[in-house]
């Protein structure tokens, strides 16, 4: 899996076979502002079923308090690379040692209507990885089954009405955990890029399914 993950990210395909027009749409429309670079950490454990590593954010940050989200954030004037950036998020609240990851390769860029350029940076991580959650930025940390993240059949696409707007947004109900967003979006590209499908024109939206606890506060 390690290798052929590494291989899918050297032969990237252009964005538009990753991307339906309605995320290119989005993408373009989030690159009108200035965006602040940043970068996450999608790790990848190697158990004998491989799992994805996540946190959740605790309920007093100023930005995406309480969400589901991939170890990382705003690069550092000393982050030459959107690796090290993620390296040394995935450090600070993760406990994660740098040296532990493999670096496999990135993602594309993936641009928020909050005002980031976001770089998912693939890693991979032998375990037992003994986690050391900073306790003012991550209340949980958790992993989740690869497969079921690259199951398209997890992959929902639902509409809201939000801040005098409708919204689409990409979603993977997990249990009781809701992964949705910026954090979905990037997963449904790497599982477009890891089995070959390509993305649908326009997908039609579905009914919102997100919790209450899992909406975002209002500024």
């Amino acid at each position: 899996m390690r290798d052929l993950i590494a291989e899918r990210l050297a032969s990237l395909p252009p964005l538009e076979e990753l991307l339906t027009a309605d995320d290119l749409e989005k993408q373009n429309e989030a690159a009108r502002q200035s965006l602040k670079p940043a970068a996450v950490l999608l790790l990848v454990v190697n158990h004998a079923e491989p799992t994805v590593v996540f946190t959740q954010r605790t309920p007093h940050l100023s930005a995406h308090a309480g969400q589901i989200a991939l170890p990382g954030g705003s690069c550092d004037a000393d982050d030459c690379t959107p690796e090290r950036t993620a390296l040394r998020e995935a450090q600070e609240e993760l406990g994660i040692p740098p040296e532990r990851v493999q670096l496999l390769g990135r993602l594309p860029e993936y641009r928020t209507t909050t005002g980031f350029a976001v770089t998912p940076v693939v890693g991979w991580a032998e375990p037992p990885i003994a986690y050391l959650p900073d306790p003012h930025e991550v209340a949980e940390v958790f992993e989740v089954p690869l497969a079921f993240l690259l199951d398209e059949k997890n992959h929902r696409y639902e509409s809201a009405f939000y801040r005098g707007r409708m919204r689409h947004y990409w979603a993977m109900p997990y249990g009781e955990r809701f992964i949705w967003g910026a954090t979905a979006g990037m997963l449904v590209t790497f599982h477009r890029l890891m089995t070959g499908s390509r993305s649908p024109a326009r997908p039609i939206p579905q009914p919102s399914t997100m919790p209450a606890s899992a909406r975002p506060k209002r500024a």
